[in-house]
Order: C-alpha cells, then sequence, then structure tokens
C-alpha cells in the first residue's frame, strides 16, 4: 500500500460539514494581518488575489472578485477590468518569482466544467514548466507541489508589493 500523507488537509476534511459561509469571502474579510494565515495576496477595491490551498503547481493562484456571486454576466465592467489589472500584476509576479514556461487561465463555471465553488466566481492562474507533468499524476493519480503554502505565499507577496512600489 502506498501512503501519501497530507496533514494539512485534516482541518478542512474535520470541519468541511460545518462550513456555511464561502471560504472566499471569509477570507478576505480578515484583518491584513491575518492574510497569511489565510493565503491573500492583495486586496484591491474590486477583487482580491489568493492562493489556492489545493494547487496544482506551486504557485497556483486565483482571482476573484469581491462581489459574491457564480456568474460572471453579474460582474460590472470596473470588476472586470480590476481583475485583469490584477491578473497582469500576478503574471508578472510568478514570472518574478517561479520563471515558468507558460500558463493556463480559466473559470470553472457550474459543476458539469468543474467548479468546486460554484456559488463565487474565480479565475484560477496555474504557471506550467515545460515537463512538469511525470510519471507520479499519469501512474499514480498523485500531484507532487515542490513547495510548501507560506513559502510561496512569502515569495509572492514579497514580488507582489515590489511591482506595486
Amino acid at each position: 500500500m502506498n501512503i501519501l500523507w497530507a496533514p494539512w488537509r485534516s482541518h478542512y476534511v474535520e470541519n468541511v460539514d460545518n462550513i456555511e459561509e464561502c471560504f472566499l469571502c471569509h477570507a478576505v474579510s480578515q484583518p491584513e494581518e491575518r492574510w497569511r494565515e489565510f493565503l491573500v495576496l492583495y486586496k484591491s477595491s474590486e477583487s482580491f488575489i489568493i492562493l489556492n490551498k489545493y494547487p496544482y503547481n506551486s504557485g497556483h493562484l486565483m482571482i476573484v472578485p469581491l462581489k459574491h456571486t457564480g456568474d460572471y454576466e453579474e460582474l460590472d465592467p470596473k470588476t472586470v477590468l480590476d481583475m485583469d489589472r490584477l491578473l497582469r500584476l500576478s503574471l508578472k509576479a510568478l514570472s518574478m518569482v517561479y520563471k515558468p514556461h507558460g500558463f493556463n487561465i480559466g473559470y470553472n463555471i457550474g459543476r458539469p466544467a468543474g467548479a468546486g465553488l460554484e456559488s463565487h466566481l474565480h479565475m484560477h492562474v496555474v504557471p506550467r514548466w515545460n515537463g512538469d507533468t511525470n510519471f507520479m499524476p499519469v501512474i499514480a493519480e498523485t500531484k507532487v507541489i515542490s513547495q510548501d503554502l507560506y513559502t510561496t505565499y512569502d515569495r509572492l507577496k514579497e514580488a507582489i508589493e515590489s511591482l506595486l512600489a
């Protein structure tokens, strides 16, 4: 039997049935001094950047409107433009820190499209490298993430702050 340890998931698994509010709204509502704990990298007037707690690759982040909606058409033009601004900021920060060869960028709208959280729209930004798929996902259906989430957070937070300075 193969064992893959992921102790950070135990809190989620033990409490998933007790979660009543949107985890994205909950994270961004925290005071700034707690943002690291909730993986919030940056908040603007209309949207925010947050690391994906269960990433596909190191640096996998999400850009999220402050407005709680699962319908893209409900976003006003100001929010859409702000999210695009944060996408550009995220791409620059990820490029500075990780030097990826490419990116996957997109929305999963609705359960059939793969949305894990249908009620709050979010854009995924996943850095990619030539050869980043290896035998683990193909044979073992397992993804290896090479960096601790909080190390990723610290590196990207520093890059974002330097880009905004």
